[in-house]
């Protein structure tokens, strides 16, 4: 008689998911959506089409992400990568699909994007949801007037009351480079004015030989944030013409949108990656911007355009997001629809045994049926 096996253990159940990723479950889920929609009427509103892009994508040393991004071989041998940030994927699609425009092309996305390394910036997530616009073929202060315009207009449909903060930095860079600065002091510098670090730049001066009027403005850019008045005393800082040109074209913009905007004319950071203005909006609760944006250039193209991490959204927005809809439980079709036509969710019963049913409910919270053309507080007998 052969030996009797031992029955089949069940395969193991992991007990995780990968760092960085998360399980989105209800009712998150449903405010998510109810986020996601009321963004995409507002853009589409505005005159924003949607697109939809691939996640995978040609991987590139070129890519601001490359050294960040999942990367995969196909079956060709191909190296390719899950699309980590969006503005590359849309310069692709404008280069590919719209060479000849018709300019300004204003564009909507939705969707996921993926990071191999985690970034505290993004609260340490490695996937995570954005949606967002561009505007792109033109770079004129109407054009990034209008896309704050839509970033406050967006935020205020979903009910987030945020603090727009406006940067260029390009203007640092600028006032650096009017200042005689150059190559190794000049990068560091860039770090040092961001930070807002007073001692570091005194380190740098010291260490490169810079003279006190060369610091002194150094420090002034430090302390460059406020309303409109930063831009009048960052008026007085611009010597040469791109400087000029900076507060110029922020005080044209400033001019087109509401008051309130304040100006961080000290920001510098990610310099070379912005072509112009960048901005963001921090609501309270939040140490971290729910959305942010700047202007770019496009393989030739200018672009500009602006992102919403749903995921902060959902968090900072919790507490105005609408109640879930009651749910009643059917037990027939015709109760289901006359429940639904109500405004209503329901679920169908899937027996008859009343006991079952009652100990779903208890644990569902679900506290009225609907049979036909009834609606009741209690199950029948």
């Amino acid at each position: 008689m052969p030996p009797v096996s031992a029955p089949p253990r069940p395969p193991a159940v992991s007990r995780a998911i990968p760092e960085g990723t998360r399980d989105v479950l209800p009712p998150e889920w449903a405010w998510r959506e109810h986020l996601r929609s009321r963004l995409v009427g507002v853009f589409s509103a505005w005159g924003y089409r949607g697109v939809e892009l691939p996640a995978l994508e040609f991987a590139s040393e070129a890519h601001p992400q490359s050294a960040r991004a999942f990367k995969l071989i196909d079956a060709s041998g191909e190296v390719l990568a899950l699309r980590s940030e969006y503005t590359t994927a849309i310069g692709r699609l404008v280069r590919a699909r719209f060479p000849e425009g018709p300019f300004p092309l204003r564009l909507q996305y939705g969707g996921r994007l993926w990071l191999r390394t985690l970034t505290s910036e993004l609260g340490r997530l490695r996937e995570f949801y954005q949606v967002g616009v561009e505007l792109v073929g033109v770079e004129t202060p109407q054009a990034d007037a209008e896309l704050l315009r839509l970033s406050a207009r967006a935020l205020e449909e979903v009910g987030v009351r945020a603090v727009m903060e406006v940067a260029y930095p390009g203007f640092v860079d600028a006032v650096l480079e009017d200042a005689g600065l150059h190559g190794e002091a000049r990068d560091a510098l860039h770090g040092a004015i961001d930070r807002k670090s007073g001692a570091d730049v005194d380190l740098l001066a010291r260490q490169h030989g810079l003279g006190a009027e060369v610091t002194r403005t150094l420090h002034t850019l430090t302390d460059l944030y406020g309303g409109h008045e930063v831009l009048g005393q960052a008026a007085g800082l611009a010597r040469g013409e791109r400087a000029r040109a900076a507060v110029g074209h922020l005080e044209a913009v400033a001019a087109l949108c509401e008051p309130g905007l304040l100006f961080d004319l000290g920001a510098s950071r990610r310099y070379g990656y912005y072509t112009g203005i960048t901005f963001r909006a921090y609501a309270e609760g939040l140490n971290q911007p729910v959305l942010g944006g700047g202007r770019y250039d496009l393989a030739g193209v200018p672009g500009a355009g602006f992102a919403i991490g749903l995921e902060r959204l959902t968090e900072v927005a919790a507490a105005t997001l609408p109640p879930e809809p009651e749910v009643v439980l059917a037990l027939d079709p015709a109760g289901a629809e006359t429940a639904r036509a109500a405004g209503l969710v329901a679920e169908l019963a899937w027996t008859d045994d009343r006991e079952e049913l009652l100990a779903y409910c208890a644990r569902r919270g679900i506290r009225r049926w609907t049979r036909g053309t009834t609606i009741s507080e209690e199950l029948p007998a």
